[in-house]
Order: structure tokens, then C-alpha cells, then sequence
């Protein structure tokens, strides 16, 4: 099967690759606001639409002015590029995929992209244009060989980390069939709970650091603006959500990566997270959780490898529903955790019963490509 798979490492540059890349990132973000704003101004002021063809055209005369020569000191590609992530932008927002484009700021997180004309990859290292040496490169993994390297993304977060993303015309090979079916309930005090009965804990990136984030953030708040201090206290509060978020990243991939493995059909219920969230007493647990991110991670994965990932209606009853006899109960409060069948007299762990409630109907789904809602079941 052939996909575009991104590799992500982590480098570091040479005192002289850190002045070309911020040269660099800069340009990148000045051609992105300057020509959005030329764009929005054509738009409100003179009923005018602008495209890429005359961003760029406009970019080029912009580069001829004595006031702004310094574009022509970096890489014309990632300048380019900018313009092109600019016209993404704007399409999305005509499409209704997405909000206005917004400016990009110079403190958040900077990134260049560079096409074929301005790298060089031999398959052991890389070089970027205007850059005499390769880039350090931390290598966590291999690139497989025959991978076809087309994009080249660097990337500096706001914790002050160089990222490089390697983007690939690759092929994955389906893995062979497993003997596992299951069915996922996700919850808060447990992040999944499996029709097998094993309930995975939530990893509580956030919560587990909350308090020591909420002290940076405190000290933070008492420094003075643009000051030393402050630079520094606001780069530790970075590097704290830096490490909450790779800390959630890894335990998402390892629990995705294992169901894949083990099993050939895996149901999950559809859940509504956007809605969810506006309940405050609890939109900080399901931040917390990504239950969105993860169910995307077994999309992909399952169509790489050769699964079957079936999603279930959220109005499905899995909960008020008896996994044994299917008698189905008028209503259960969340307070609720262990419940008897009236009709079997079955005791029921709520989400365990949940869980094989969503394989049953996920099974279903699969052999007879029934609608699941609570009206046809």
C-alpha cells in the first residue's frame, strides 16, 4: 500500500544553522502576513480576490525593493512555500474546513518547508539549502530504504526544540491476520476499557503535572515584561507543556499500536468530544484523555495494516443494555458503575458491559452492514 508517512526527529543545529534557520523562519512568517493582509485588504477594501499566482508575483517585486532585499539572503522555498500553506489556508476557509487565516506570531512555534530543489538526502544525512553542514540529527528510527524523501519540514516549538519532518512516498505491508476482536469504551477514570474486561488507566499527562505547572505559571506571572527573567520563566512553562504532551503522544501510540497488533476487528463508539467539552466539570479530563487522537491513530494504522476499525453510533445504549439477554433499561445515571438485569438477573460492570454491547454491535455492522441506533436494535 503506498501512503505519504511523515518521520519525525529531533536535531541540533550548529550556532551558524541557528542564524540561518531564524533568518529563514522569519522570512517565512513576514511573506505569510504580509501577503494575508494584502489579500485581506484586497478582499474588504476593493470587492478584489487575490490567489497564489498573485501573491507571488507580488513576492517577487517585493524582493526587488532596496527595503525588503534581506528576503533574497535565505532559500527562496520555504518563502515560497509560505504563500502556498497561505492559499491552503484560504481554501479551507472557503470550504467551511476551517476559521479565517489567522497571523502568525513570532513567539509561537516557527517552521520552514522545503521541497526537492532545496535539500540534499543521501539516505544517511541531510543537508538544507544556503547550509554547508548536515544536520545533527537524533536518529529514533530508520528511514526504510527506498523511501522517497519529498518534503522536508523544520520546525522550532515555542521550548526552543528543533524538529525535522521527513515526509515519504513509502509502502506499508498489511501485517497477517489476528485472532482478537474487540470492543472500546472510552472513559475518564479508566481511559479504555476492553470487551475483554481489562480496563487500560488514563495516562493523566495534565493532571499528573498540574501542580507543578500551575507554579511556573504563578512565577511567571509576577515577572516583569521584557525582561530576562521572564524570557526564561516563560521557556520553562513551555518546556512543561512540551513535556505533558509528548509524555500523552507516547502512551496514545503505544496503547494504539498494541490493539492494532493484537487484534483483526476493533469496534469504538462515536463519541461527540466537541459537545462533551462544554460541561467544565469535565472538559479538562477529556482534554486530558484525547480520545480524538487516539481514534484517529487506529484509523490510520488499522488501514495500514490491514485491520478493521468499525465506528458505533453514540446514541447506541451500550451502557443500558444487557450484554447477556439485549434487555435494555430506561435510563442509568453516571453514578451508576455496577448494575443488575431485571430480566436475567445478570450483575454487569457498566463499562465492561458497555464495551461488549459495542463489539456485539460492531460484529453486526461488519457481517450485515446494519445502521446501530438505539431505534433498530
Amino acid at each position: 500500500m503506498n501512503v505519504k508517512r511523515a518521520y519525525r526527529f529531533r536535531f541540533y543545529p550548529t550556532p551558524e544553522q541557528e542564524v540561518i534557520l531564524a533568518r529563514t523562519f522569519g522570512c517565512a512568517r513576514f511573506a505569510y502576513n504580509y501577503m494575508l493582509r494584502q489579500r485581506t485588504d484586497a478582499w474588504f477594501e476593493r470587492q478584489e480576490r487575490m490567489g497564489y499566482h498573485e501573491t507571488s508575483a507580488a513576492l517577487t517585486e517585493l524582493k526587488k525593493t532596496e527595503q525588503h532585499a534581506w528576503l533574497n539572503e535565505v532559500s527562496s522555498v520555504p518563502v515560497q512555500q509560505a504563500l502556498r500553506h497561505l492559499q491552503t489556508a484560504f481554501a479551507n476557509f472557503f470550504a467551511k474546513r476551517a476559521k479565517h487565516p489567522t497571523f502568525r506570531r513570532k513567539d509561537g512555534t516557527q517552521s520552514a518547508e522545503y521541497t526537492t530543489s532545496a535539500f540534499r538526502w543521501d539516505g544517511s544525512q541531510l543537508r538544507l539549502a544556503k547550509m554547508d553542514a548536515p544536520l545533527a540529527i537524533r536518529w529514533s528510527r530508520t528511514i526504510p530504504k527506498g523511501a522517497k524523501v519529498t518534503t522536508i519540514t523544520v520546525s522550532k516549538d515555542v521550548a526552543g526544540r528543533y524538529h525535522v519532518s521527513m515526509l515519504c512516498d513509502d509502502v506499508v505491508t498489511p501485517r497477517p491476520n489476528a485472532t482478537g476482536k474487540i470492543g472500546i469504551d472510552l472513559g475518564l477514570t479508566h481511559f479504555a476499557i476492553l470487551s475483554t474486561g481489562e480496563k487500560i488507566a488514563a495516562s493523566n499527562a495534565l493532571r499528573k503535572n498540574e501542580a507543578k505547572l500551575a507554579k511556573l505559571q504563578r512565577r511567571l506571572a509576577k515577572k516583569q515584561k521584557g525582561s530576562a527573567n521572564r524570557r526564561k520563566a516563560k521557556l520553562k512553562v513551555a518546556r512543561m507543556h512540551a513535556r505533558i504532551v509528548d509524555s500523552r503522544r507516547d502512551f496514545l501510540h503505544k496503547l494504539s499500536t498494541r490493539l492494532i497488533n493484537e487484534n483483526q476487528v476493533i469496534a469504538v463508539e462515536s463519541l461527540s468530544v466537541r459537545n462533551m467539552k462544554r460541561n467544565r466539570c469535565v472538559a479538562k479530563s477529556i482534554s486530558d484523555a484525547s480520545w480524538s487522537a487516539f481514534v484517529t491513530q487506529l484509523e490510520y494504522k488499522a488501514q495500514w495494516y490491514g485491520r478493521s476499525l468499525i465506528g458505533i453510533d453514540r446514541w447506541y445504549p451500550s451502557s443500558r443494555r444487557c450484554s447477556d439477554c439485549g434487555h435494555t433499561v430506561a435510563s442509568m445515571p453516571l453514578s451508576v458503575r455496577t448494575w443488575t438485569c431485571p430480566e436475567c438477573q445478570a450483575i454487569h460492570d457498566r463499562d465492561i458491559n458497555a464495551a461488549r454491547n459495542i463489539l456485539a454491535a460492531g460484529l453486526a455492522v461488519s457481517a450485515h452492514g446494519e445502521a446501530v441506533s438505539p431505534l433498530s436494535l
